[in-house]
């Protein structure tokens, strides 16, 4: 956790835009894989937390099959991160904390979007913030119930280094369990 710390601060200086995008893998009913963008939030020792509607595809997928993958490719730095792990979700206190945190607008956006579900247009989108953001005209803005964070717990990090002629350096840290240390095992690129 802690080389992954220190690549994110050094991508933190180098990346014009998102450092802390990263690709998400679920998989869907049908054993389908899924993959999209979402933003890094949180990582401690117990693991990598980012935010979203339970209602979402992502949040379906991820509570019927909860474990997911994560990459983090940081394309100035050429480097890339691979996680694999169990999935939960965060306490409502930090969910709490963490939604107080974002701008107003992203707080009504979060009442508003029925997100991953068709939308007849964007008149119907913007007629429901105008409708949440008048029933939250005053004081703060609740956090929505199919609104939390949650963790990818890591069993398995893959350090990744671009070099020349393809040669490439991966290191991988694997472990059967959070009471588990950690096992360090170089790959073949």
């Amino acid at each position: 956790m802690r080389l992954f710390g220190a690549w994110l601060e050094q991508a933190t200086r180098s990346e014009a835009v998102d450092p802390n995008a990263m690709a998400l893998a679920t998989v869907d009913a049908e054993g389908l894989p899924n993959l999209r963008m979402v933003l890094l939030k949180g990582f401690d020792a117990d693991g990598f937390v980012f935010y979203t509607n339970l209602n979402s595809r992502k949040g379906q997928e991820l509570a019927s099959q909860p474990k997911a993958g994560l990459l983090f490719h940081w394309k100035s730095l050429a480097r890339q991160v691979r996680i694999r792990g169990p999935v939960e979700r965060v306490s409502e206190a930090e969910a709490d904390a963490y939604f107080a945190t974002r701008p107003r607008l992203s707080q009504v956006g979060a009442w508003s979007s029925n997100q991953s579900a068709p939308l007849e247009g964007r008149f119907a989108l913007e007629r429901s913030i105008a409708v949440n953001t008048a029933k939250f005209a005053l004081g703060a803005v609740p956090r929505p119930p199919h609104w939390t964070g949650l963790r990818v717990f890591p069993l398995v990090m893959e350090f990744w280094q671009d070099r020349p002629f393809r040669l490439h350096d991966r290191i991988e840290f694997r472990r059967d369990a959070a009471s588990m240390p950690w096992t360090k095992t170089r790959l073949y690129p």
